[in-house]
């Protein structure tokens, strides 16, 4: 017997857009759209608070620790104890004995003798100028210096003939009232007597008393002449002397055409070419004593106020180091730094020699028990800064305020936030300024 086929359930499509009539559908059941709505609200407004949440809880979050290779950073202890503090700055030795050789006069350079770098002594010719009008003036003051002596010559020989011929005129006048005199008083005798007339005698004592005037008058015409010799001759003799000033300027500026070194030492600089023309001031020659030289060191404006004269100062020539003291200190600043000369207190390394660039370190004063460590690559004295210190027992380093004190060239001293033990960064930390801690690996 054959099995028949259960006949197929009819499926029946509803085109798009169908909708069924109530007599084909389930009976509807109210209130389920409604709870549907509900819950899908309540799961909107559950996942917004949510997401808030989220939002707080992720900005509260501390931004990860960063971390830094420990061999990149400078890591220093701090210290209690003596701390010396120094300045320090580049600068170049420069000789004690300089001397600018200026031209005295107009002149062209002829020759040059001595090139820079020769050594020479005070007698040394260094160049030799020439000047035509010059040596013609030089000539010219002599002739009227000779000519001046030789009035002053003249003028001796004219008052000393005044005064002789004055002299001779005197002693007649002398000698003629003497015999007036002897004259008169013979009559005086001869007049008791009565053995001369009334006349003569009275004639001869007119004649004493003209001839005694004359005399006085004579006496004081020759002293006149002897006081008015040296007036006379003075005169003449200043002339004389200005005329011989005038040509022994004029020679001197003709042998200051051959230019010499007049000190012992090294011809450094030579300015000047020959055929070239020089006027009165201009530098011809520079001439140092290469075995005395000073240190000018340069100090930034900011840490020079406490140098003071007489300070401790070693100079490192690259050759070795020399002690001294400070000598000087310049009062002005120039590009931001003041210039300090040195004095050296030994001898100088071998290969020092003028304007040889050196290191100078000057000391500043003795901090007996004071807390230091090695000075920040930032951070200035008496200053509060954030440095990174090592938290014991663990691999990071939290930022620390510190209070910083004097500083040196090497190291600064601490007022506060740090105690002898801790172990600080000293590098330049500006790249982690967001950060409080730092790890390192």
């Amino acid at each position: 017997m054959i099995p028949q086929r259960k006949p197929k359930e009819e499926t029946i499509v509803r085109p798009v857009g169908f909708a069924p009539s109530l007599s084909s559908m389930d009976v509807p059941r109210p209130g389920v759209a409604a709870k549907k709505r509900k819950r899908r609200i309540m799961i909107i407004a559950a996942s917004a608070v949510g997401l808030i949440l989220a939002t707080i809880a992720i900005s509260r979050l501390k931004p990860a620790v960063p971390s830094v290779d420990r061999s990149t950073v400078w890591i220093d202890t701090v210290k209690r104890g003596p701390m010396v503090r120094q300045v320090r700055g580049l600068g170049t030795l420069v000789p004690e004995d300089i001397r600018w050789i200026p031209a005295n006069t107009e002149g062209r350079v002829e020759k040059i003798n001595i090139w820079p770098g020769t050594p020479v002594e005070p007698d040394s010719v260094i160049l030799e100028l020439s000047s035509p009008e010059l040596e013609q003036a030089a000539h010219d003051a002599e002739l009227k210096a000779t000519a001046a002596e030789a009035e002053l010559t003249t003028l001796r020989a004219t008052v000393q003939r005044e005064l002789l011929d004055q002299e001779a005129t005197t002693a007649k006048a002398q000698s003629d009232y003497q015999q007036a005199k002897m004259e008169r008083e013979t009559n005086d005798q001869l007049a008791k007597n009565g053995l001369i007339a009334e006349l003569q005698y009275k004639t001869s004592k007119v004649k004493e008393a003209e001839l005694a005037n004359r005399n006085e008058i004579e006496q004081k015409r020759l002293k006149f002449a002897h006081d008015s010799i040296d007036p006379q001759l003075a005169s003449k003799q200043s002339a004389v002397d200005q005329a011989k000033q005038l040509a022994k300027l004029k020679a001197d500026q003709v042998e200051a055409l051959h230019v010499r070194a007049g000190m012992s030492g090294v011809l450094q600089q030579l300015p000047v070419q020959i055929g070239q023309r020089m006027k009165v001031g201009d530098n011809l020659a520079r001439v140092a004593d290469p075995a005395k030289l000073k240190a000018q060191v340069k100090i930034a404006e900011t840490q020079a106020k406490d140098i003071q004269v007489g300070q401790k100062a070693m100079i490192d020539t690259r050759n070795g180091t020399a002690n001294g003291h400070v000598t000087r200190v310049d009062p002005a600043v120039e590009q931001g730094t003041v210039t300090v000369e040195v004095a050296f207190d030994e001898p100088l390394p071998k290969g020092a020699r003028p304007d040889l660039s050196v290191d100078g370190t000057i000391e500043l004063e003795h901090l007996d028990d004071v807390i230091y460590v090695g000075r920040p690559a930032f951070g200035q004295e008496n200053n509060t800064v954030g440095m990174f210190k090592l938290v014991n027992g663990t691999s990071e380093a939290a930022r620390t305020p510190v209070k910083l004190g004097k500083s040196s060239v090497n190291t600064i001293q601490i007022l506060d936030g740090l105690q002898p033990g801790d172990q600080v960064i000293l590098s330049d930390t500006s790249a982690w300024d967001a950060h409080d801690r730092i790890r390192l690996n």
